[in-house]
């Protein structure tokens, strides 16, 4: 039977490249900062985002944990999607580590925060209240289908952030999907963050890590937090060899994911029980409802698996399915006929 996992795009492995070139990885010690192939993966995240410097870390939670322990002291104070990764899905590390307090603003469906509510979410100079510090953006943001964040919202942030004094940084988890989507370079995307951080692991394919990216004194700081957190790594340029063939070779190719994710939402539409707006679908990530009194979204999801076909339930009457590059467009005609078949 025909296996397609639409579950996550967490779920891709290397490509045959990216083995061999881990096999070939030239290694030193990265604590010391001697690990050639690690240095080269860094360099080319800081070059394409703009910034000045770079930092791998295990993980896009990582990431976010490092950028928030650099930006802030105990006691300050953030200000982030209510839907946001960084509040939702990082069991409050920045709060259990960093004493770092969270000041959340709804989300829009679109994934970005009311400009409104930014402006009145920061605190006033007031000995009762802690300090406003930092501005946290997701680009793609997950929970709100996959929906990028344009320049023109970024930049208007960043007036936000520069009028009172603020940082900005970006989980930029599907940041590239980001850029595809919207047909811009990601560094104009990330040009009015001081941190950003983007995932290897997701839809460019390599098996694990992360990107951290800012100016020379914030990785200084991010580095500091990493080491804390046993994130210093020693030989890692094995796993930075994968990344490096993922920003060489898999970006452009997430339009590929796109189209599917799009084809995907454009038949479940027509699916009687399902309800979509296949116009909402931006990137890979798509989510639908399943509205049919008579099934719910686990049993759906039993039967499609036992149609070989994967998805991830997140909610009552929920369901994610996210396209990633092991998926063909064949393979999103054989998930549909699995749907015609388990709801008629």
């Amino acid at each position: 039977m025909r296996q397609v996992d639409l579950r996550s795009d967490t779920l891709t492995r290397p490509t045959p490249s990216m083995l061999q070139a881990m096999a070939e990885a030239q290694l030193g010690d990265d604590v010391f900062g001697e690990d050639p192939t690690i240095n080269r993966l860094e360099e080319m995240a800081a070059d394409r985002l703009g910034k000045e410097a770079a930092m791998f870390v295990a993980s896009g939670t990582m990431g976010n944990l490092v950028s928030l322990l650099a930006h802030c002291g105990r006691g300050d104070e953030i200000i982030l999607g209510s839907l946001s990764h960084t509040f939702f899905f990082e069991q409050g590390g920045s709060a259990a580590v960093g004493g770092i307090h969270p000041r959340t603003v709804a989300n829009q469906p679109d994934g970005t925060l009311a400009l409104s509510e930014i402006e009145a979410a920061v605190r006033s100079d007031n000995i009762h209240f802690p300090l406003t510090r930092l501005i946290v953006l997701e680009n793609t943001h997950n929970l709100c289908g996959g929906h990028p964040l344009d320049i023109d919202y970024m930049q208007a942030v960043g007036d936000i952030a520069r009028r009172h004094g603020l940082k900005i940084h970006v989980d930029g988890a599907r940041l590239f999907n980001a850029a595809v989507a919207l047909d811009v370079k990601v560094d104009r995307l990330a040009a009015d963050a001081d941190s950003v951080s983007f995932c290897l692991s997701k839809g460019l394919g390599a098996p694990v890590g992360s990107l951290v990216c800012g100016s020379r004194d914030f990785i200084f700081q991010a580095r500091r937090a990493r080491k804390v957190l046993g994130g210093g790594m020693r030989q890692a340029g094995v796993l930075a060899a994968a990344g490096i063939v993922a920003l060489n070779e898999m970006v452009d190719r997430l339009a590929e994911d796109h189209a599917n994710a799009r084809k995907l939402a454009d038949g479940l539409a027509e699916m009687p029980g399902l309800s979509i707006d296949p116009s909402l679908i931006k990137t890979d990530i798509v989510y639908f409802e399943v509205t049919r009194d008579d099934m719910t979204v686990e049993e759906l999801v039993k039967k499609m698996e036992e149609q070989g076909v994967r998805m991830l339930p997140v909610g009552p009457g929920r369901i994610r399915a996210v396209t990633h590059y092991h998926l063909s467009s064949d393979d999103i005609d054989y998930a549909l006929a699995a749907f015609s078949k388990v709801l008629t």
